[in-house]
């Protein structure tokens, strides 16, 4: 029996080979669906490369107090004392293998958010493998596929673990890293202080619940309000972004400087772009492409904008120092991604309904389908199953008026259209935000067998019910 992406690979061959044979015989053209199936071939990697090489890394999850915000001593929870955690970083064919001990008075996992990877490595409990339990220790060992910007973080009461301050960034280099300059990481949170300058103690509360989760009064680039880009004139940065919140969405302003987005959620675009507008939401990461060949004697002030009447300030760049020479080398975003401009006239294969109701033991239940999710302990029937190697177009409807930022574990997915009309991304996402009362349009190919997970990333969502799985079977 052919390994999963061997099969993948077999399947798409297939659909080449119909795709060629039909033109030249002179006979039925192909579909659509035959069409996209041939233009995703050599999309990404079917399959992970390892070059025998182990990364070996501890992480260790325990309460602790930390100097975060403002200097301020802040009772969190944290990956070996630090939030964000430690930053993982491998270069592509490498293999990350990583002994987790819980230190923690919870049972918890960790989830590898955008990477391919085993669905045995998934992190999510009572799924893919039982939960760590307080004072045990389980390991996690897989070669990803894809070099980017990824993260981890709990898989296990997320909305209170991550707003605790359990995450970290997972950096997988390119085989041939860019000769950038620099490659800087920011992670943006925010944080819901008390009077006392702690973490609010009360977890999804029914205001939480009814709206866009759990927003907080302070927001941190890298734990902290001051964050500051120091760089010198000529110097090429590569910004890596994500946004580890609960809730919030950001849109961050790089008006006046010259940048440009070059990868979404941890993969290569098919060509540089503007990055104004895009909106980061909880689970995104984008890569930016700087080049400093400017002179400023002020700080070059970072601004999120999603409500554009509360602009919040994120960090500030400085230019300082003698100017050095601006590395020359072409943008690493020319990827092979497929248009799929027919890709909404493939069948819909389904449409997932979100929504709200009151009820569940936390008062509001978010459902997919009419369904609650009802914890990670019961045994749940999939919300969907697929066929390995196969296109298909899915839809989500929003019938709620609040945002939801749908993730789709162990797979990656092209934006097709909103609200029916059509979008021209030249990227793949792992994560789409889905405004109130919004119709989303994706495409896809799943690759790898197993159950996957589906759900909002709005944290508190997730909590009240708002994910299912997705079964990916051998055609």
């Amino acid at each position: 029996m052919l390994p999963s992406s061997g099969c993948a690979r077999a399947l798409v061959a297939a659909a080449f080979l119909l795709f060629h044979s039909s033109c030249q015989s002179g006979g039925t053209p192909p579909t659509p669906r035959e069409r996209a199936l041939r233009e995703f071939e050599g999309a990404y990697p079917l399959e992970a490369r390892s070059l025998g090489t182990v990364r070996t890394f501890d992480l260790v999850a325990e309460p602790t107090e930390v100097p975060l915000i403002d200097g301020h001593a802040l009772r969190v929870w944290a990956y070996n004392g630090q939030v964000p955690g430690p930053r993982l970083r491998i270069r592509l064919g490498e293999t990350l293998r990583v002994r987790f001990t819980n230190r923690l008075p919870q049972e918890t996992t960790i989830h590898w958010h955008g990477v391919r990877l085993p669905n045995a490595m998934d992190g999510v409990p009572h799924a893919t493998q039982p939960p760590v339990q307080p004072g045990e220790t389980f390991v996690y060992e897989f070669t990803p596929k894809d070099a980017g910007t990824f993260w981890f973080h709990p898989h296990v009461r997320s909305s209170e673990q991550v707003e605790r301050g359990l995450y970290g960034v997972l950096i997988v280099e390119d085989a041939k890293p860019p000769p950038y300059s620099r490659d800087v990481v920011w992670v943006i949170d925010d944080w819901l202080l008390d009077e006392t300058r702690q973490l609010f103690p009360r977890f999804n509360t029914r205001h939480d619940l009814a709206h866009d989760g759990r927003w907080g009064n302070v927001i941190t680039v890298n734990g902290r309000t001051d964050e500051v880009l120091r760089v010198r004139p000529g110097e090429r940065v590569r910004l890596r972004l994500l946004n580890a919140s609960n809730g919030r969405v950001v849109t961050p302003d790089f008006s006046g400087l010259q940048a440009k987005l070059i990868a979404v959620d941890g993969m290569y675009l098919r060509a540089p772009i503007e990055p104004s507008g895009f909106e980061l939401a909880p689970g995104n990461r984008v890569d930016i492409d700087l080049t400093f060949n400017q002179l400023s004697a002020a700080p070059l002030r970072i601004f999120e904008r999603f409500f554009a009447r509360q602009p919040n300030h994120l960090a500030d760049i400085v230019l300082e120092g003698e100017p050095v020479d601006t590395p020359d080398f072409g943008s690493p975003a020319r990827a092979r991604v497929p248009v799929w401009r027919e890709g909404l006239e493939v069948p819909e294969h389904h449409a997932f309904r979100l929504n709200a109701r009151g009820g569940g033991p936390l008062g509001i239940e978010w459902t997919i389908d009419g369904k609650a999710f009802a914890g990670h302990s019961h045994a749940h029937e999939p919300g969907l199953t697929l066929r390995q190697g196969q296109f298909y177009r899915l839809r989500y409807v929003n019938e709620s008026a609040r945002l939801h930022p749908i993730h789709l574990h162990g797979m990656f997915f092209r934006l097709l259209a909103r609200n029916g009309v059509p979008v021209e991304e030249s990227f793949f996402r792992d994560t789409v935000l889905v405004h109130g009362r919004e119709e989303v349009d994706i495409a896809l190919v799943p690759t790898d067998v197993g159950s996957w997970m589906m759900h909002c990333h709005i944290l508190e969502h997730a909590e009240a019910g708002m994910m299912t799985m997705i079964d990916v079977e051998k055609e």
